[in-house]
This record gives C-alpha cells, sequence and structure tokens, in this order.
C-alpha cells in the first residue's frame, strides 16, 4: 500500500510539475508579442529578487515538513506535526510579511543597481515591477506550510492541483492585464507589466483557496488523528524549528540554483555594458535571455526530470539497506536517461536556434536566434546538475552539492564580468557554462567517492548518445538549410514550418539510430522493452 501511494505520488506531482513548466513556457509567447523584449527585461528586474527571497524562505520548507510530519507520525505522534502546521503558518505569514516590506522599501536601491542607465527603462518604472511582485511574499511562504503539510500524509494531491490552479490564475492574470492596460485603458508597457507581476500574488490567493478547500474537507479526519496521538513527544517549538531547519537548509540552497546564476546576471549585464558597442541592447537582451529563451531551456529539462524522478526516491532506500549493487544499477540508469533526453535536445537547440526563436517569438529575432544557439545546449547542465544533486541527497552527502553549488556561483560572479568585457553579451552564457561545469564536475566525483560509483559504463553511453546527437544535428541542419531556399521565412508561420521539419526530421534520425543500435532499448529498461531489437546482446 505504500510503495503504491508513493508511485501514485510521485506522479500526480510530475504531472503538476510538467504541466506548471509548459504553461509557464506557453504564456511568455502572447506575453511577449504585448509588452517586446523590453518588458520582458522589466518584468525579470521585477522578479528576479522575489524568486531568490521567496526560495530562501519556502524551496526546502514542503519537503522539510512533509520528512518532520512523517516521521513523528510514524511514532503514533500526530500532535506534534500539528503543532508546527499551525505555528509555522503564523511564524510563515509574519516572516512573509517582513519579506515584502523589505523588498518594497529596498525597491529604489535595488532598481539603481540592476539598471543604472535611463535610456531604455526608468528607475520608476524598475520600482513599479519591484514593488507590485513583492506583495505575493505577504500569500506564497504560508502556502509552503500547509503544501508539506498535506505530503506528510502521503497526500500529494492538493499540492498538485494547487500548482496547477495558482500557474493558471497567474497566466491568465498576466495577459488579461497587460492586454487591458495595453489595448483597452491605452496605457504604457511599465504599467502593464507591474500589473503582470502583481500576477504572483493573485496566482497565489489561487492557490490557496485550493489548500483551504482542502483543509475544509479534511480538517476533521485529521483532528481525529492528532487526539487519538499515542505518544507525544511535547517538543518545544525552538526544538521543532532547529529539527525543521535541518531538512530544509540543503534542499532549499540546492533548489535556488538556477535562479541564483540569473539573478547575478540580472544585476550585472546593464551595468558592465555601458560605454560599450552592446550598450544599446542591454535591456532587450536581458529579456532574451532570462525569460524567453530560459523558459525554453527549462522544458526539456523538466521532461527529463521527469523520467528520471521516479528513480531517484529508491536511491535512498538502497544506499540505506546497504544494497550497492542495485544502487550503481539505479544510478546508472538515472545519469543515462537524463543524457539520453539532454544532450539530442541540447544539440537540437543549437541547430534550430533561429527557426525556434522566430516560431516563437518573432521579435527581436537576430538577438534572440542568437541567445538560443549558445544558451539552449545549458538544458545538459541544468539537468545533469539537477539529477546528481538529488542522488548525493539520497545518499545522505547533501553537504556535497551545497558546496558544489557555491563553488560554481564563486565561478560565475567572478567571471560574469569581465566575460562580458571580452566576448560581450554572449559572455554571461559562457560565465554560467564554466559555473556549471564545474559544479557537475565536483557532484560527480562525489558520487563516486561516496557512493562508490564507476562512471565508465556511463561514459561509454555519453560517446555513442553525443555521435548519434551530433550525427542528428547535421541531418537537421542539412535538410532546414535546404528547405530554406524554398521558404524564404519572412513570418512566424515560416519559421514554424522550419521548426517543425526539423524537430521530424531529427526525431527520426535519432531515434532510428538508438533503435538500430539498441541504445533505446538499454537506457531506458524494461519499460520500453519494445525499443529492444531482438537477437541483440543487452549488455
Amino acid at each position: 500500500m505504500g510503495n503504491s501511494k508513493l508511485v501514485r505520488g510521485t506522479m500526480v506531482l510530475t504531472a503538476a510539475t510538467l504541466i506548471s513548466k509548459i504553461l509557464g513556457f506557453i504564456y511568455v509567447i502572447p506575453f511577449t508579442a504585448l509588452v517586446g523584449t523590453t518588458g520582458l527585461a522589466l518584468y525579470q528586474f521585477g522578479y528576479s529578487q522575489y524568486v531568490i527571497l521567496l526560495s530562501l524562505s519556502t524551496m526546502g520548507v514542503p519537503l522539510a515538513v512533509s520528512k518532520f510530519v512523517a516521521k513523528y507520525q510514524s511514532l503514533g505522534d500526530y500532535e506534534t506535526g500539528y503543532r508546527l502546521f499551525r505555528s509555522g503558518v503564523v511564524l510563515m505569514t509574519i516572516t512573509g510579511t517582513l519579506s515584502f516590506l523589505a523588498l518594497f522599501f529596498a525597491a529604489p536601491f535595488l532598481a539603481n543597481v540592476m539598471n543604472p542607465g535611463e535610456e531604455d527603462l526608468t528607475q520608476a518604472e524598475v520600482i513599479l515591477s519591484i514593488r507590485m511582485v513583492s506583495v505575493a511574499l505577504i500569500v506564497v511562504p504560508a502556502m509552503s506550510i500547509i503544501r508539506g503539510y498535506f505530503q506528510g500524509y502521503q497526500s500529494m494531491g492538493p499540492t498538485a492541483v494547487s500548482q496547477v490552479v495558482e500557474q493558471i490564475v497567474r497566466i491568465v492574470f498576466i495577459l488579461g492585464a497587460a492586454f487591458t492596460v495595453l489595448n483597452v485603458l491605452n496605457g504604457d508597457m511599465a504599467t502593464a507589466v507591474g500589473f503582470a507581476t502583481f500576477a504572483a500574488f493573485v496566482g497565489a490567493i489561487g492557490g490557496l483557496a485550493v489548500l483551504a478547500y482542502y483543509w475544509f474537507k479534511r480538517r476533521k479526519g485529521i483532528l481525529e488523528q492528532v487526539e487519538k496521538s499515542t505518544v507525544r513527544h511535547n517538543l518545544t517549538l525552538k526544538d521543532m524549528y532547529k529539527e525543521l531547519i535541518l531538512y530544509a537548509l540543503p534542499l532549499s540552497f540546492v533548489g535556488l540554483a538556477i535562479p541564483l546564476f540569473q539573478f547575478v546576471d540580472t544585476y550585472t549585464i546593464k551595468g558592465a555594458l555601458i560605454g560599450t558597442e552592446f550598450e544599446s541592447i542591454s535591456t532587450d537582451f536581458i529579456g532574451v535571455l532570462t525569460q524567453a529563451v530560459h523558459k525554453v531551456v527549462l522544458i526539456p529539462m523538466a521532461l527529463a526530470t521527469a523520467l528520471s524522478v521516479t528513480l531517484i526516491p529508491t536511491i535512498t532506500r538502497s544506499f540505506t539497506d546497504g544494497d550497492m549493487k542495485k544502487l550503481k544499477q539505479q544510478t546508472t540508469q538515472t545519469f543515462q536517461i537524463i543524457l539520453f533526453i539532454a544532450i539530442p535536445a541540447a544539440v537540437g537547440m543549437a541547430v534550430l536556434a533561429y527557426p525556434i526563436y522566430g516560431a516563437l517569438y518573432f521579435e527581436n529575432l537576430e538577438l534572440g536566434g542568437n541567445v538560443m544557439r549558445y544558451y539552449g545546449p545549458i538544458t545538459l547542465c541544468f539537468s545533469l546538475f539537477a539529477v546528481s544533486a538529488a542522488l548525493l541527497q539520497g545518499i545522505n552527502r547533501q553537504r556535497m552539492a551545497v558546496i558544489a553549488l557555491i563553488v560554481g556561483l564563486l565561478i560565475k560572479l567572478v567571471t560574469n564580468v569581465p566575460f562580458l568585457h571580452w566576448f560581450g553579451p554572449n559572455g554571461v552564457i559562457f560565465s554560467s557554462y564554466l559555473g556549471n561545469v564545474v559544479a557537475i564536475g565536483i557532484n560527480i566525483w562525489a558520487i563516486a567517492k561516496y557512493g562508490q560509483f564507476d562512471f565508465r559504463l556511463v561514459a561509454k553511453r555519453t560517446l555513442l548518445i553525443t555521435v548519434f546527437a551530433l550525427i542528428m544535428g547535421g541531418a537537421v541542419y542539412i535538410v532546414t538549410h535546404l528547405l530554406s531556399y524554398v521558404i524564404n521565412a519572412t513570418s512566424r508561420g515560416d519559421y514554424f514550418i522550419l521548426t517543425f521539419v526539423g524537430v521530424t526530421v531529427g526525431a527520426a534520425v535519432y531515434l532510428y539510430l538508438s533503435y538500430r543500435s539498441n541504445l533505446a532499448g538499454r537506457v531506458l529498461g524494461e519499460r520500453f522493452s519494445i525499443l529492444k531489437r531482438k537477437g541483440k546482446s543487452q549488455g
């Protein structure tokens, strides 16, 4: 029963995460059409520090609370978890309100650091964007406690449904408000973006309403369990929060990897490019990099993580049981699944950069296509860091994942501005690659050392996957290049045709090579035994 609940819960949360990621990508297309790439940059100026503050206060809280609640429930103590829940909602509301006030009043200072020039955006416009999004901090932290409490009961439905509803409400408000301000009220772009950032608060209210519905529906049963607690540990609030923080801190910090790298970019790009030949495009570059292209990059990462997520929880059990053979098999398959998806995705985005950007956004095509070509393949780095960090947590070496992120982030901080001066805007992309590669290297070293894992088979498969992905990339380039002579791409529709043909050809070539070589069947395992060619060795 327990295993079936775990699998079902994992599937529910995975589906919710994928739906949220895809929705978060789709809305950027019409939003870009409404506010342009300068509007995207303004949106990022408002959103970047909000994400950091929110992540620091809530990223690891749901899982940490769920672990805390599940632990004491297994001991027959339902009261301790309930006490944490009640006090936690109050505490997170207070800290959320303090975070809101801090961000609201710090907005002028932050706006001046991020936007030192006023050639594209004024300080007042950036301040408005920051202050509008800051309101969400009053609500969202408390939601994390409620989600974690339900997860402690192995009930993933409330978290999943509230995440999807929150995202849908947020997106509907973003697009509705932006359209109304610009086309009905004849307002300006800055006001439209301000209301778009305020959508974080509106979406949170929608998510909170879902959680409230679940709470009132299940409250009676929960309180009956609390009253029937067979054990009462009578922990002080100090002891409860000390234990909770020990659970949450590593999860919070590792989960900040991508937002922190974006945070560095948001605060350094404009200042570093002042006085250079790229100064005039610095604002548009921020919007294209951190919003338009970044949303596309997250899609293959989400798919790769979703396919491997069912393997990750079993890593902990195998390590705890001392079953190193099973641990190595699970680790091998996890890495292979990620690489099997992320490597061709990275190659495909580099080769089809201009058609993809043209089909999705079209505006600022030369800038956007260039960013997509260089930044698209970083989806491989994001995927590998996320999975390697999760594996380290599974073998109780989460401290190494934290160290890896700190080192990678320091490299990003040190190299970002020099790389901008040396390589122009693309320098921040190269800096992100360098920081991520070093962090991944530390994680892999730690997995090999503490998990006693031999990466030779993974390296062998990686080489084969890379060769197939490069062949695929070559085929896609040739076909789309020839097709471009027939289709003189001048519209979004033309670029969509090029993208569709390129993706179709790439998928066909890669899957054919993977099937003929038996790679697909070996990597994806028994679930995809249909991809194993008969009569071939399964080694």
